[in-house]
């Protein structure tokens, strides 16, 4: 992508004024994006972006510049750009570099760049007409497609020099149902680090059926009461609760500044005894899955929290200065354009002992949330709002009916000591996560979990 000659020039030149460390990030991303409402094709965008991000270090001090022009001159530019924003006595020369071959931890079959378009869109028409015809109250269908390709090189002074190719692709399903009177969405996204092979060997009637399923059964469902009950938390996208509420204050974004309510609390007991919470880049194939971050470290797994007890946090090379702390392989990044700070890939509940039925039966009243929908978190308090598309009332340990308007409120620090049950069914579900270095692809994922008591938002008065 870079000669290595070059690479070394705009290192040395980044060091010039005093720097202490230096680094190059060159990315040449190819995506492809189709949209299909009405059982035709509404939007067809392809592209290619190309970039090079170049940052300086100097003790807590850091400054990244980017730039489209790949010629030596526009590089050394850049870099001297940035190294007008550093000061120091001593210039440090960057150790030579040797190029470590990566292989691919996450294998790809099909390349979705020599795959024709048409098979893309014939899965897609097939993902419509399985939503589109799952119940006659089904109105509207959108099936959304993504492929992407994306190359990088980094290269920094302390001598890492490797290259990576990441290969996603993800299928958005949304159906919306009607009875006349009012209308109810439904979605399934489902996302991996995989080729075009993903798509041709997913599970088109559970994804599609599910989308619409949900619509068509929050058509007839009662509005939730609002109060104060135990709740179960169904498995897969059901970790988004954790990701936002616990994960972001594990990472070192905030716990290097102290903005986090896990700050200086490595070793004290933050969960209940039955939650094990892990940050693992390595899982085959995964959407959020990675083999090298963003500052070229190789991914991990990371256990977070171990049976209650804090263990550690996800923490990038900037941050872990401030913390007297190495990288755990968290440095990531949405593209060229952004510095890498440290971000999760698959977050996730570990298992526990108990099944979904006894977890069910267990509860002698309260709320199944089945699947959870969008919501916020203030991540320096960890106090989040989340909205829940598919909710049911348990009853003397059953499920009952299906409630809509339900929301869950609370803290994260203190639900994670209010977790009581844990499931043995763990599951992984896609998503996007913005931050301060973009938008990333994650997975967040959980067992079947249940807390013992938490604020649940409703229209209706509790019974």
């Amino acid at each position: 992508m870079l000669s290595k000659s070059i690479i070394e020039d705009v290192l040395t030149a980044a060091l010039a004024t005093g720097g202490d460390f230096s680094e190059v990030f060159v990315e040449d991303r190819y995506t492809n994006n189709l949209t299909l409402q009405g059982g035709k094709i509404e939007n067809s965008l392809s592209g290619r972006d190309f970039g090079i991000g170049i940052r300086v270090f100097k003790g807590f001090h850091s400054v990244y510049t980017y730039t489209t022009d790949a010629t030596k001159e526009g590089l050394l530019k850049a870099a001297r750009n940035a190294a007008h924003a550093i000061s120091g006595e001593t210039i440090i020369q960057p150790v030579p570099l040797v190029k470590e071959i990566i292989t691919c931890a996450h294998p790809i079959a099909i390349h979705p760049r020599e795959t024709e378009k048409i098979r893309k869109v014939n899965v897609m028409k097939k993902a419509y007409e399985i939503a589109k015809n799952y119940h006659s109250s089904i109105q509207q269908v959108l099936v959304r497609y993504l492929d992407e390709e994306q190359n990088v090189l980094i290269a920094n002074s302390e001598g890492i020099f490797v290259e990576d190719k990441r290969v996603r692709g993800r299928m958005a399903i949304q159906s919306i149902a009607s009875d006349g009177v009012q209308m109810q969405p439904g979605f399934y996204g489902p996302g991996a680090h995989k080729g075009f092979e993903f798509f041709e060997n997913l599970n088109l009637e559970h994804y599609a059926g599910e989308a619409s399923r949900i619509a068509v059964t929050m058509l007839s469902a009662e509005p939730c009461p609002s109060g104060k009950f135990p709740v179960i938390i169904d498995n897969e996208f059901g970790g988004v609760i954790f990701h936002e509420a616990c994960g972001h204050g594990l990472e070192a974004t905030a716990v290097a500044k102290n903005n986090s309510v896990f700050a200086n609390r490595i070793g004290e007991k933050v969960a209940s005894e039955i939650v094990t919470y892990i940050d693992d880049g390595t899982i085959e194939n995964e959407w959020g899955s990675i083999t090298i971050d963003d500052e070229g470290e190789k991914a991990r797994k990371n256990v977070l929290i171990e049976n209650g007890i804090l263990k550690g946090y996800l923490i990038d090379k900037f941050n872990g200065r401030r913390m007297g702390m190495p990288s755990t392989g968290s440095g990531r990044r949405q593209s060229y354009r952004f510095a890498p700070t440290s971000r999760m890939t698959n977050t996730f509940i570990a298992e526990g002992k108990s099944t979904p039925e006894e977890i069910i039966s267990n509860t002698e009243h309260g709320i199944y949330a089945k699947y959870m929908g969008g919501g916020s978190v203030t991540p320096a308090t960890g106090d989040y709002n989340f909205a829940v598309m598919e909710a049911y009332l348990v009853k003397d340990g059953k499920i009952g009916k299906p409630l809509k308007g339900a929301t869950l409120v609370g803290n994260g620090a203190e639900t994670l000591q209010l977790v009581d049950m844990v499931g043995n069914n763990l599951g992984h579900g896609a998503g996007m996560c913005g931050s301060l270095s973009g938008s990333i692809p994650v997975n967040v994922g959980q067992p079947m979990i249940r807390v013992s008591e938490m604020t649940v938002g409703g229209s209706k008065e509790a019974e």
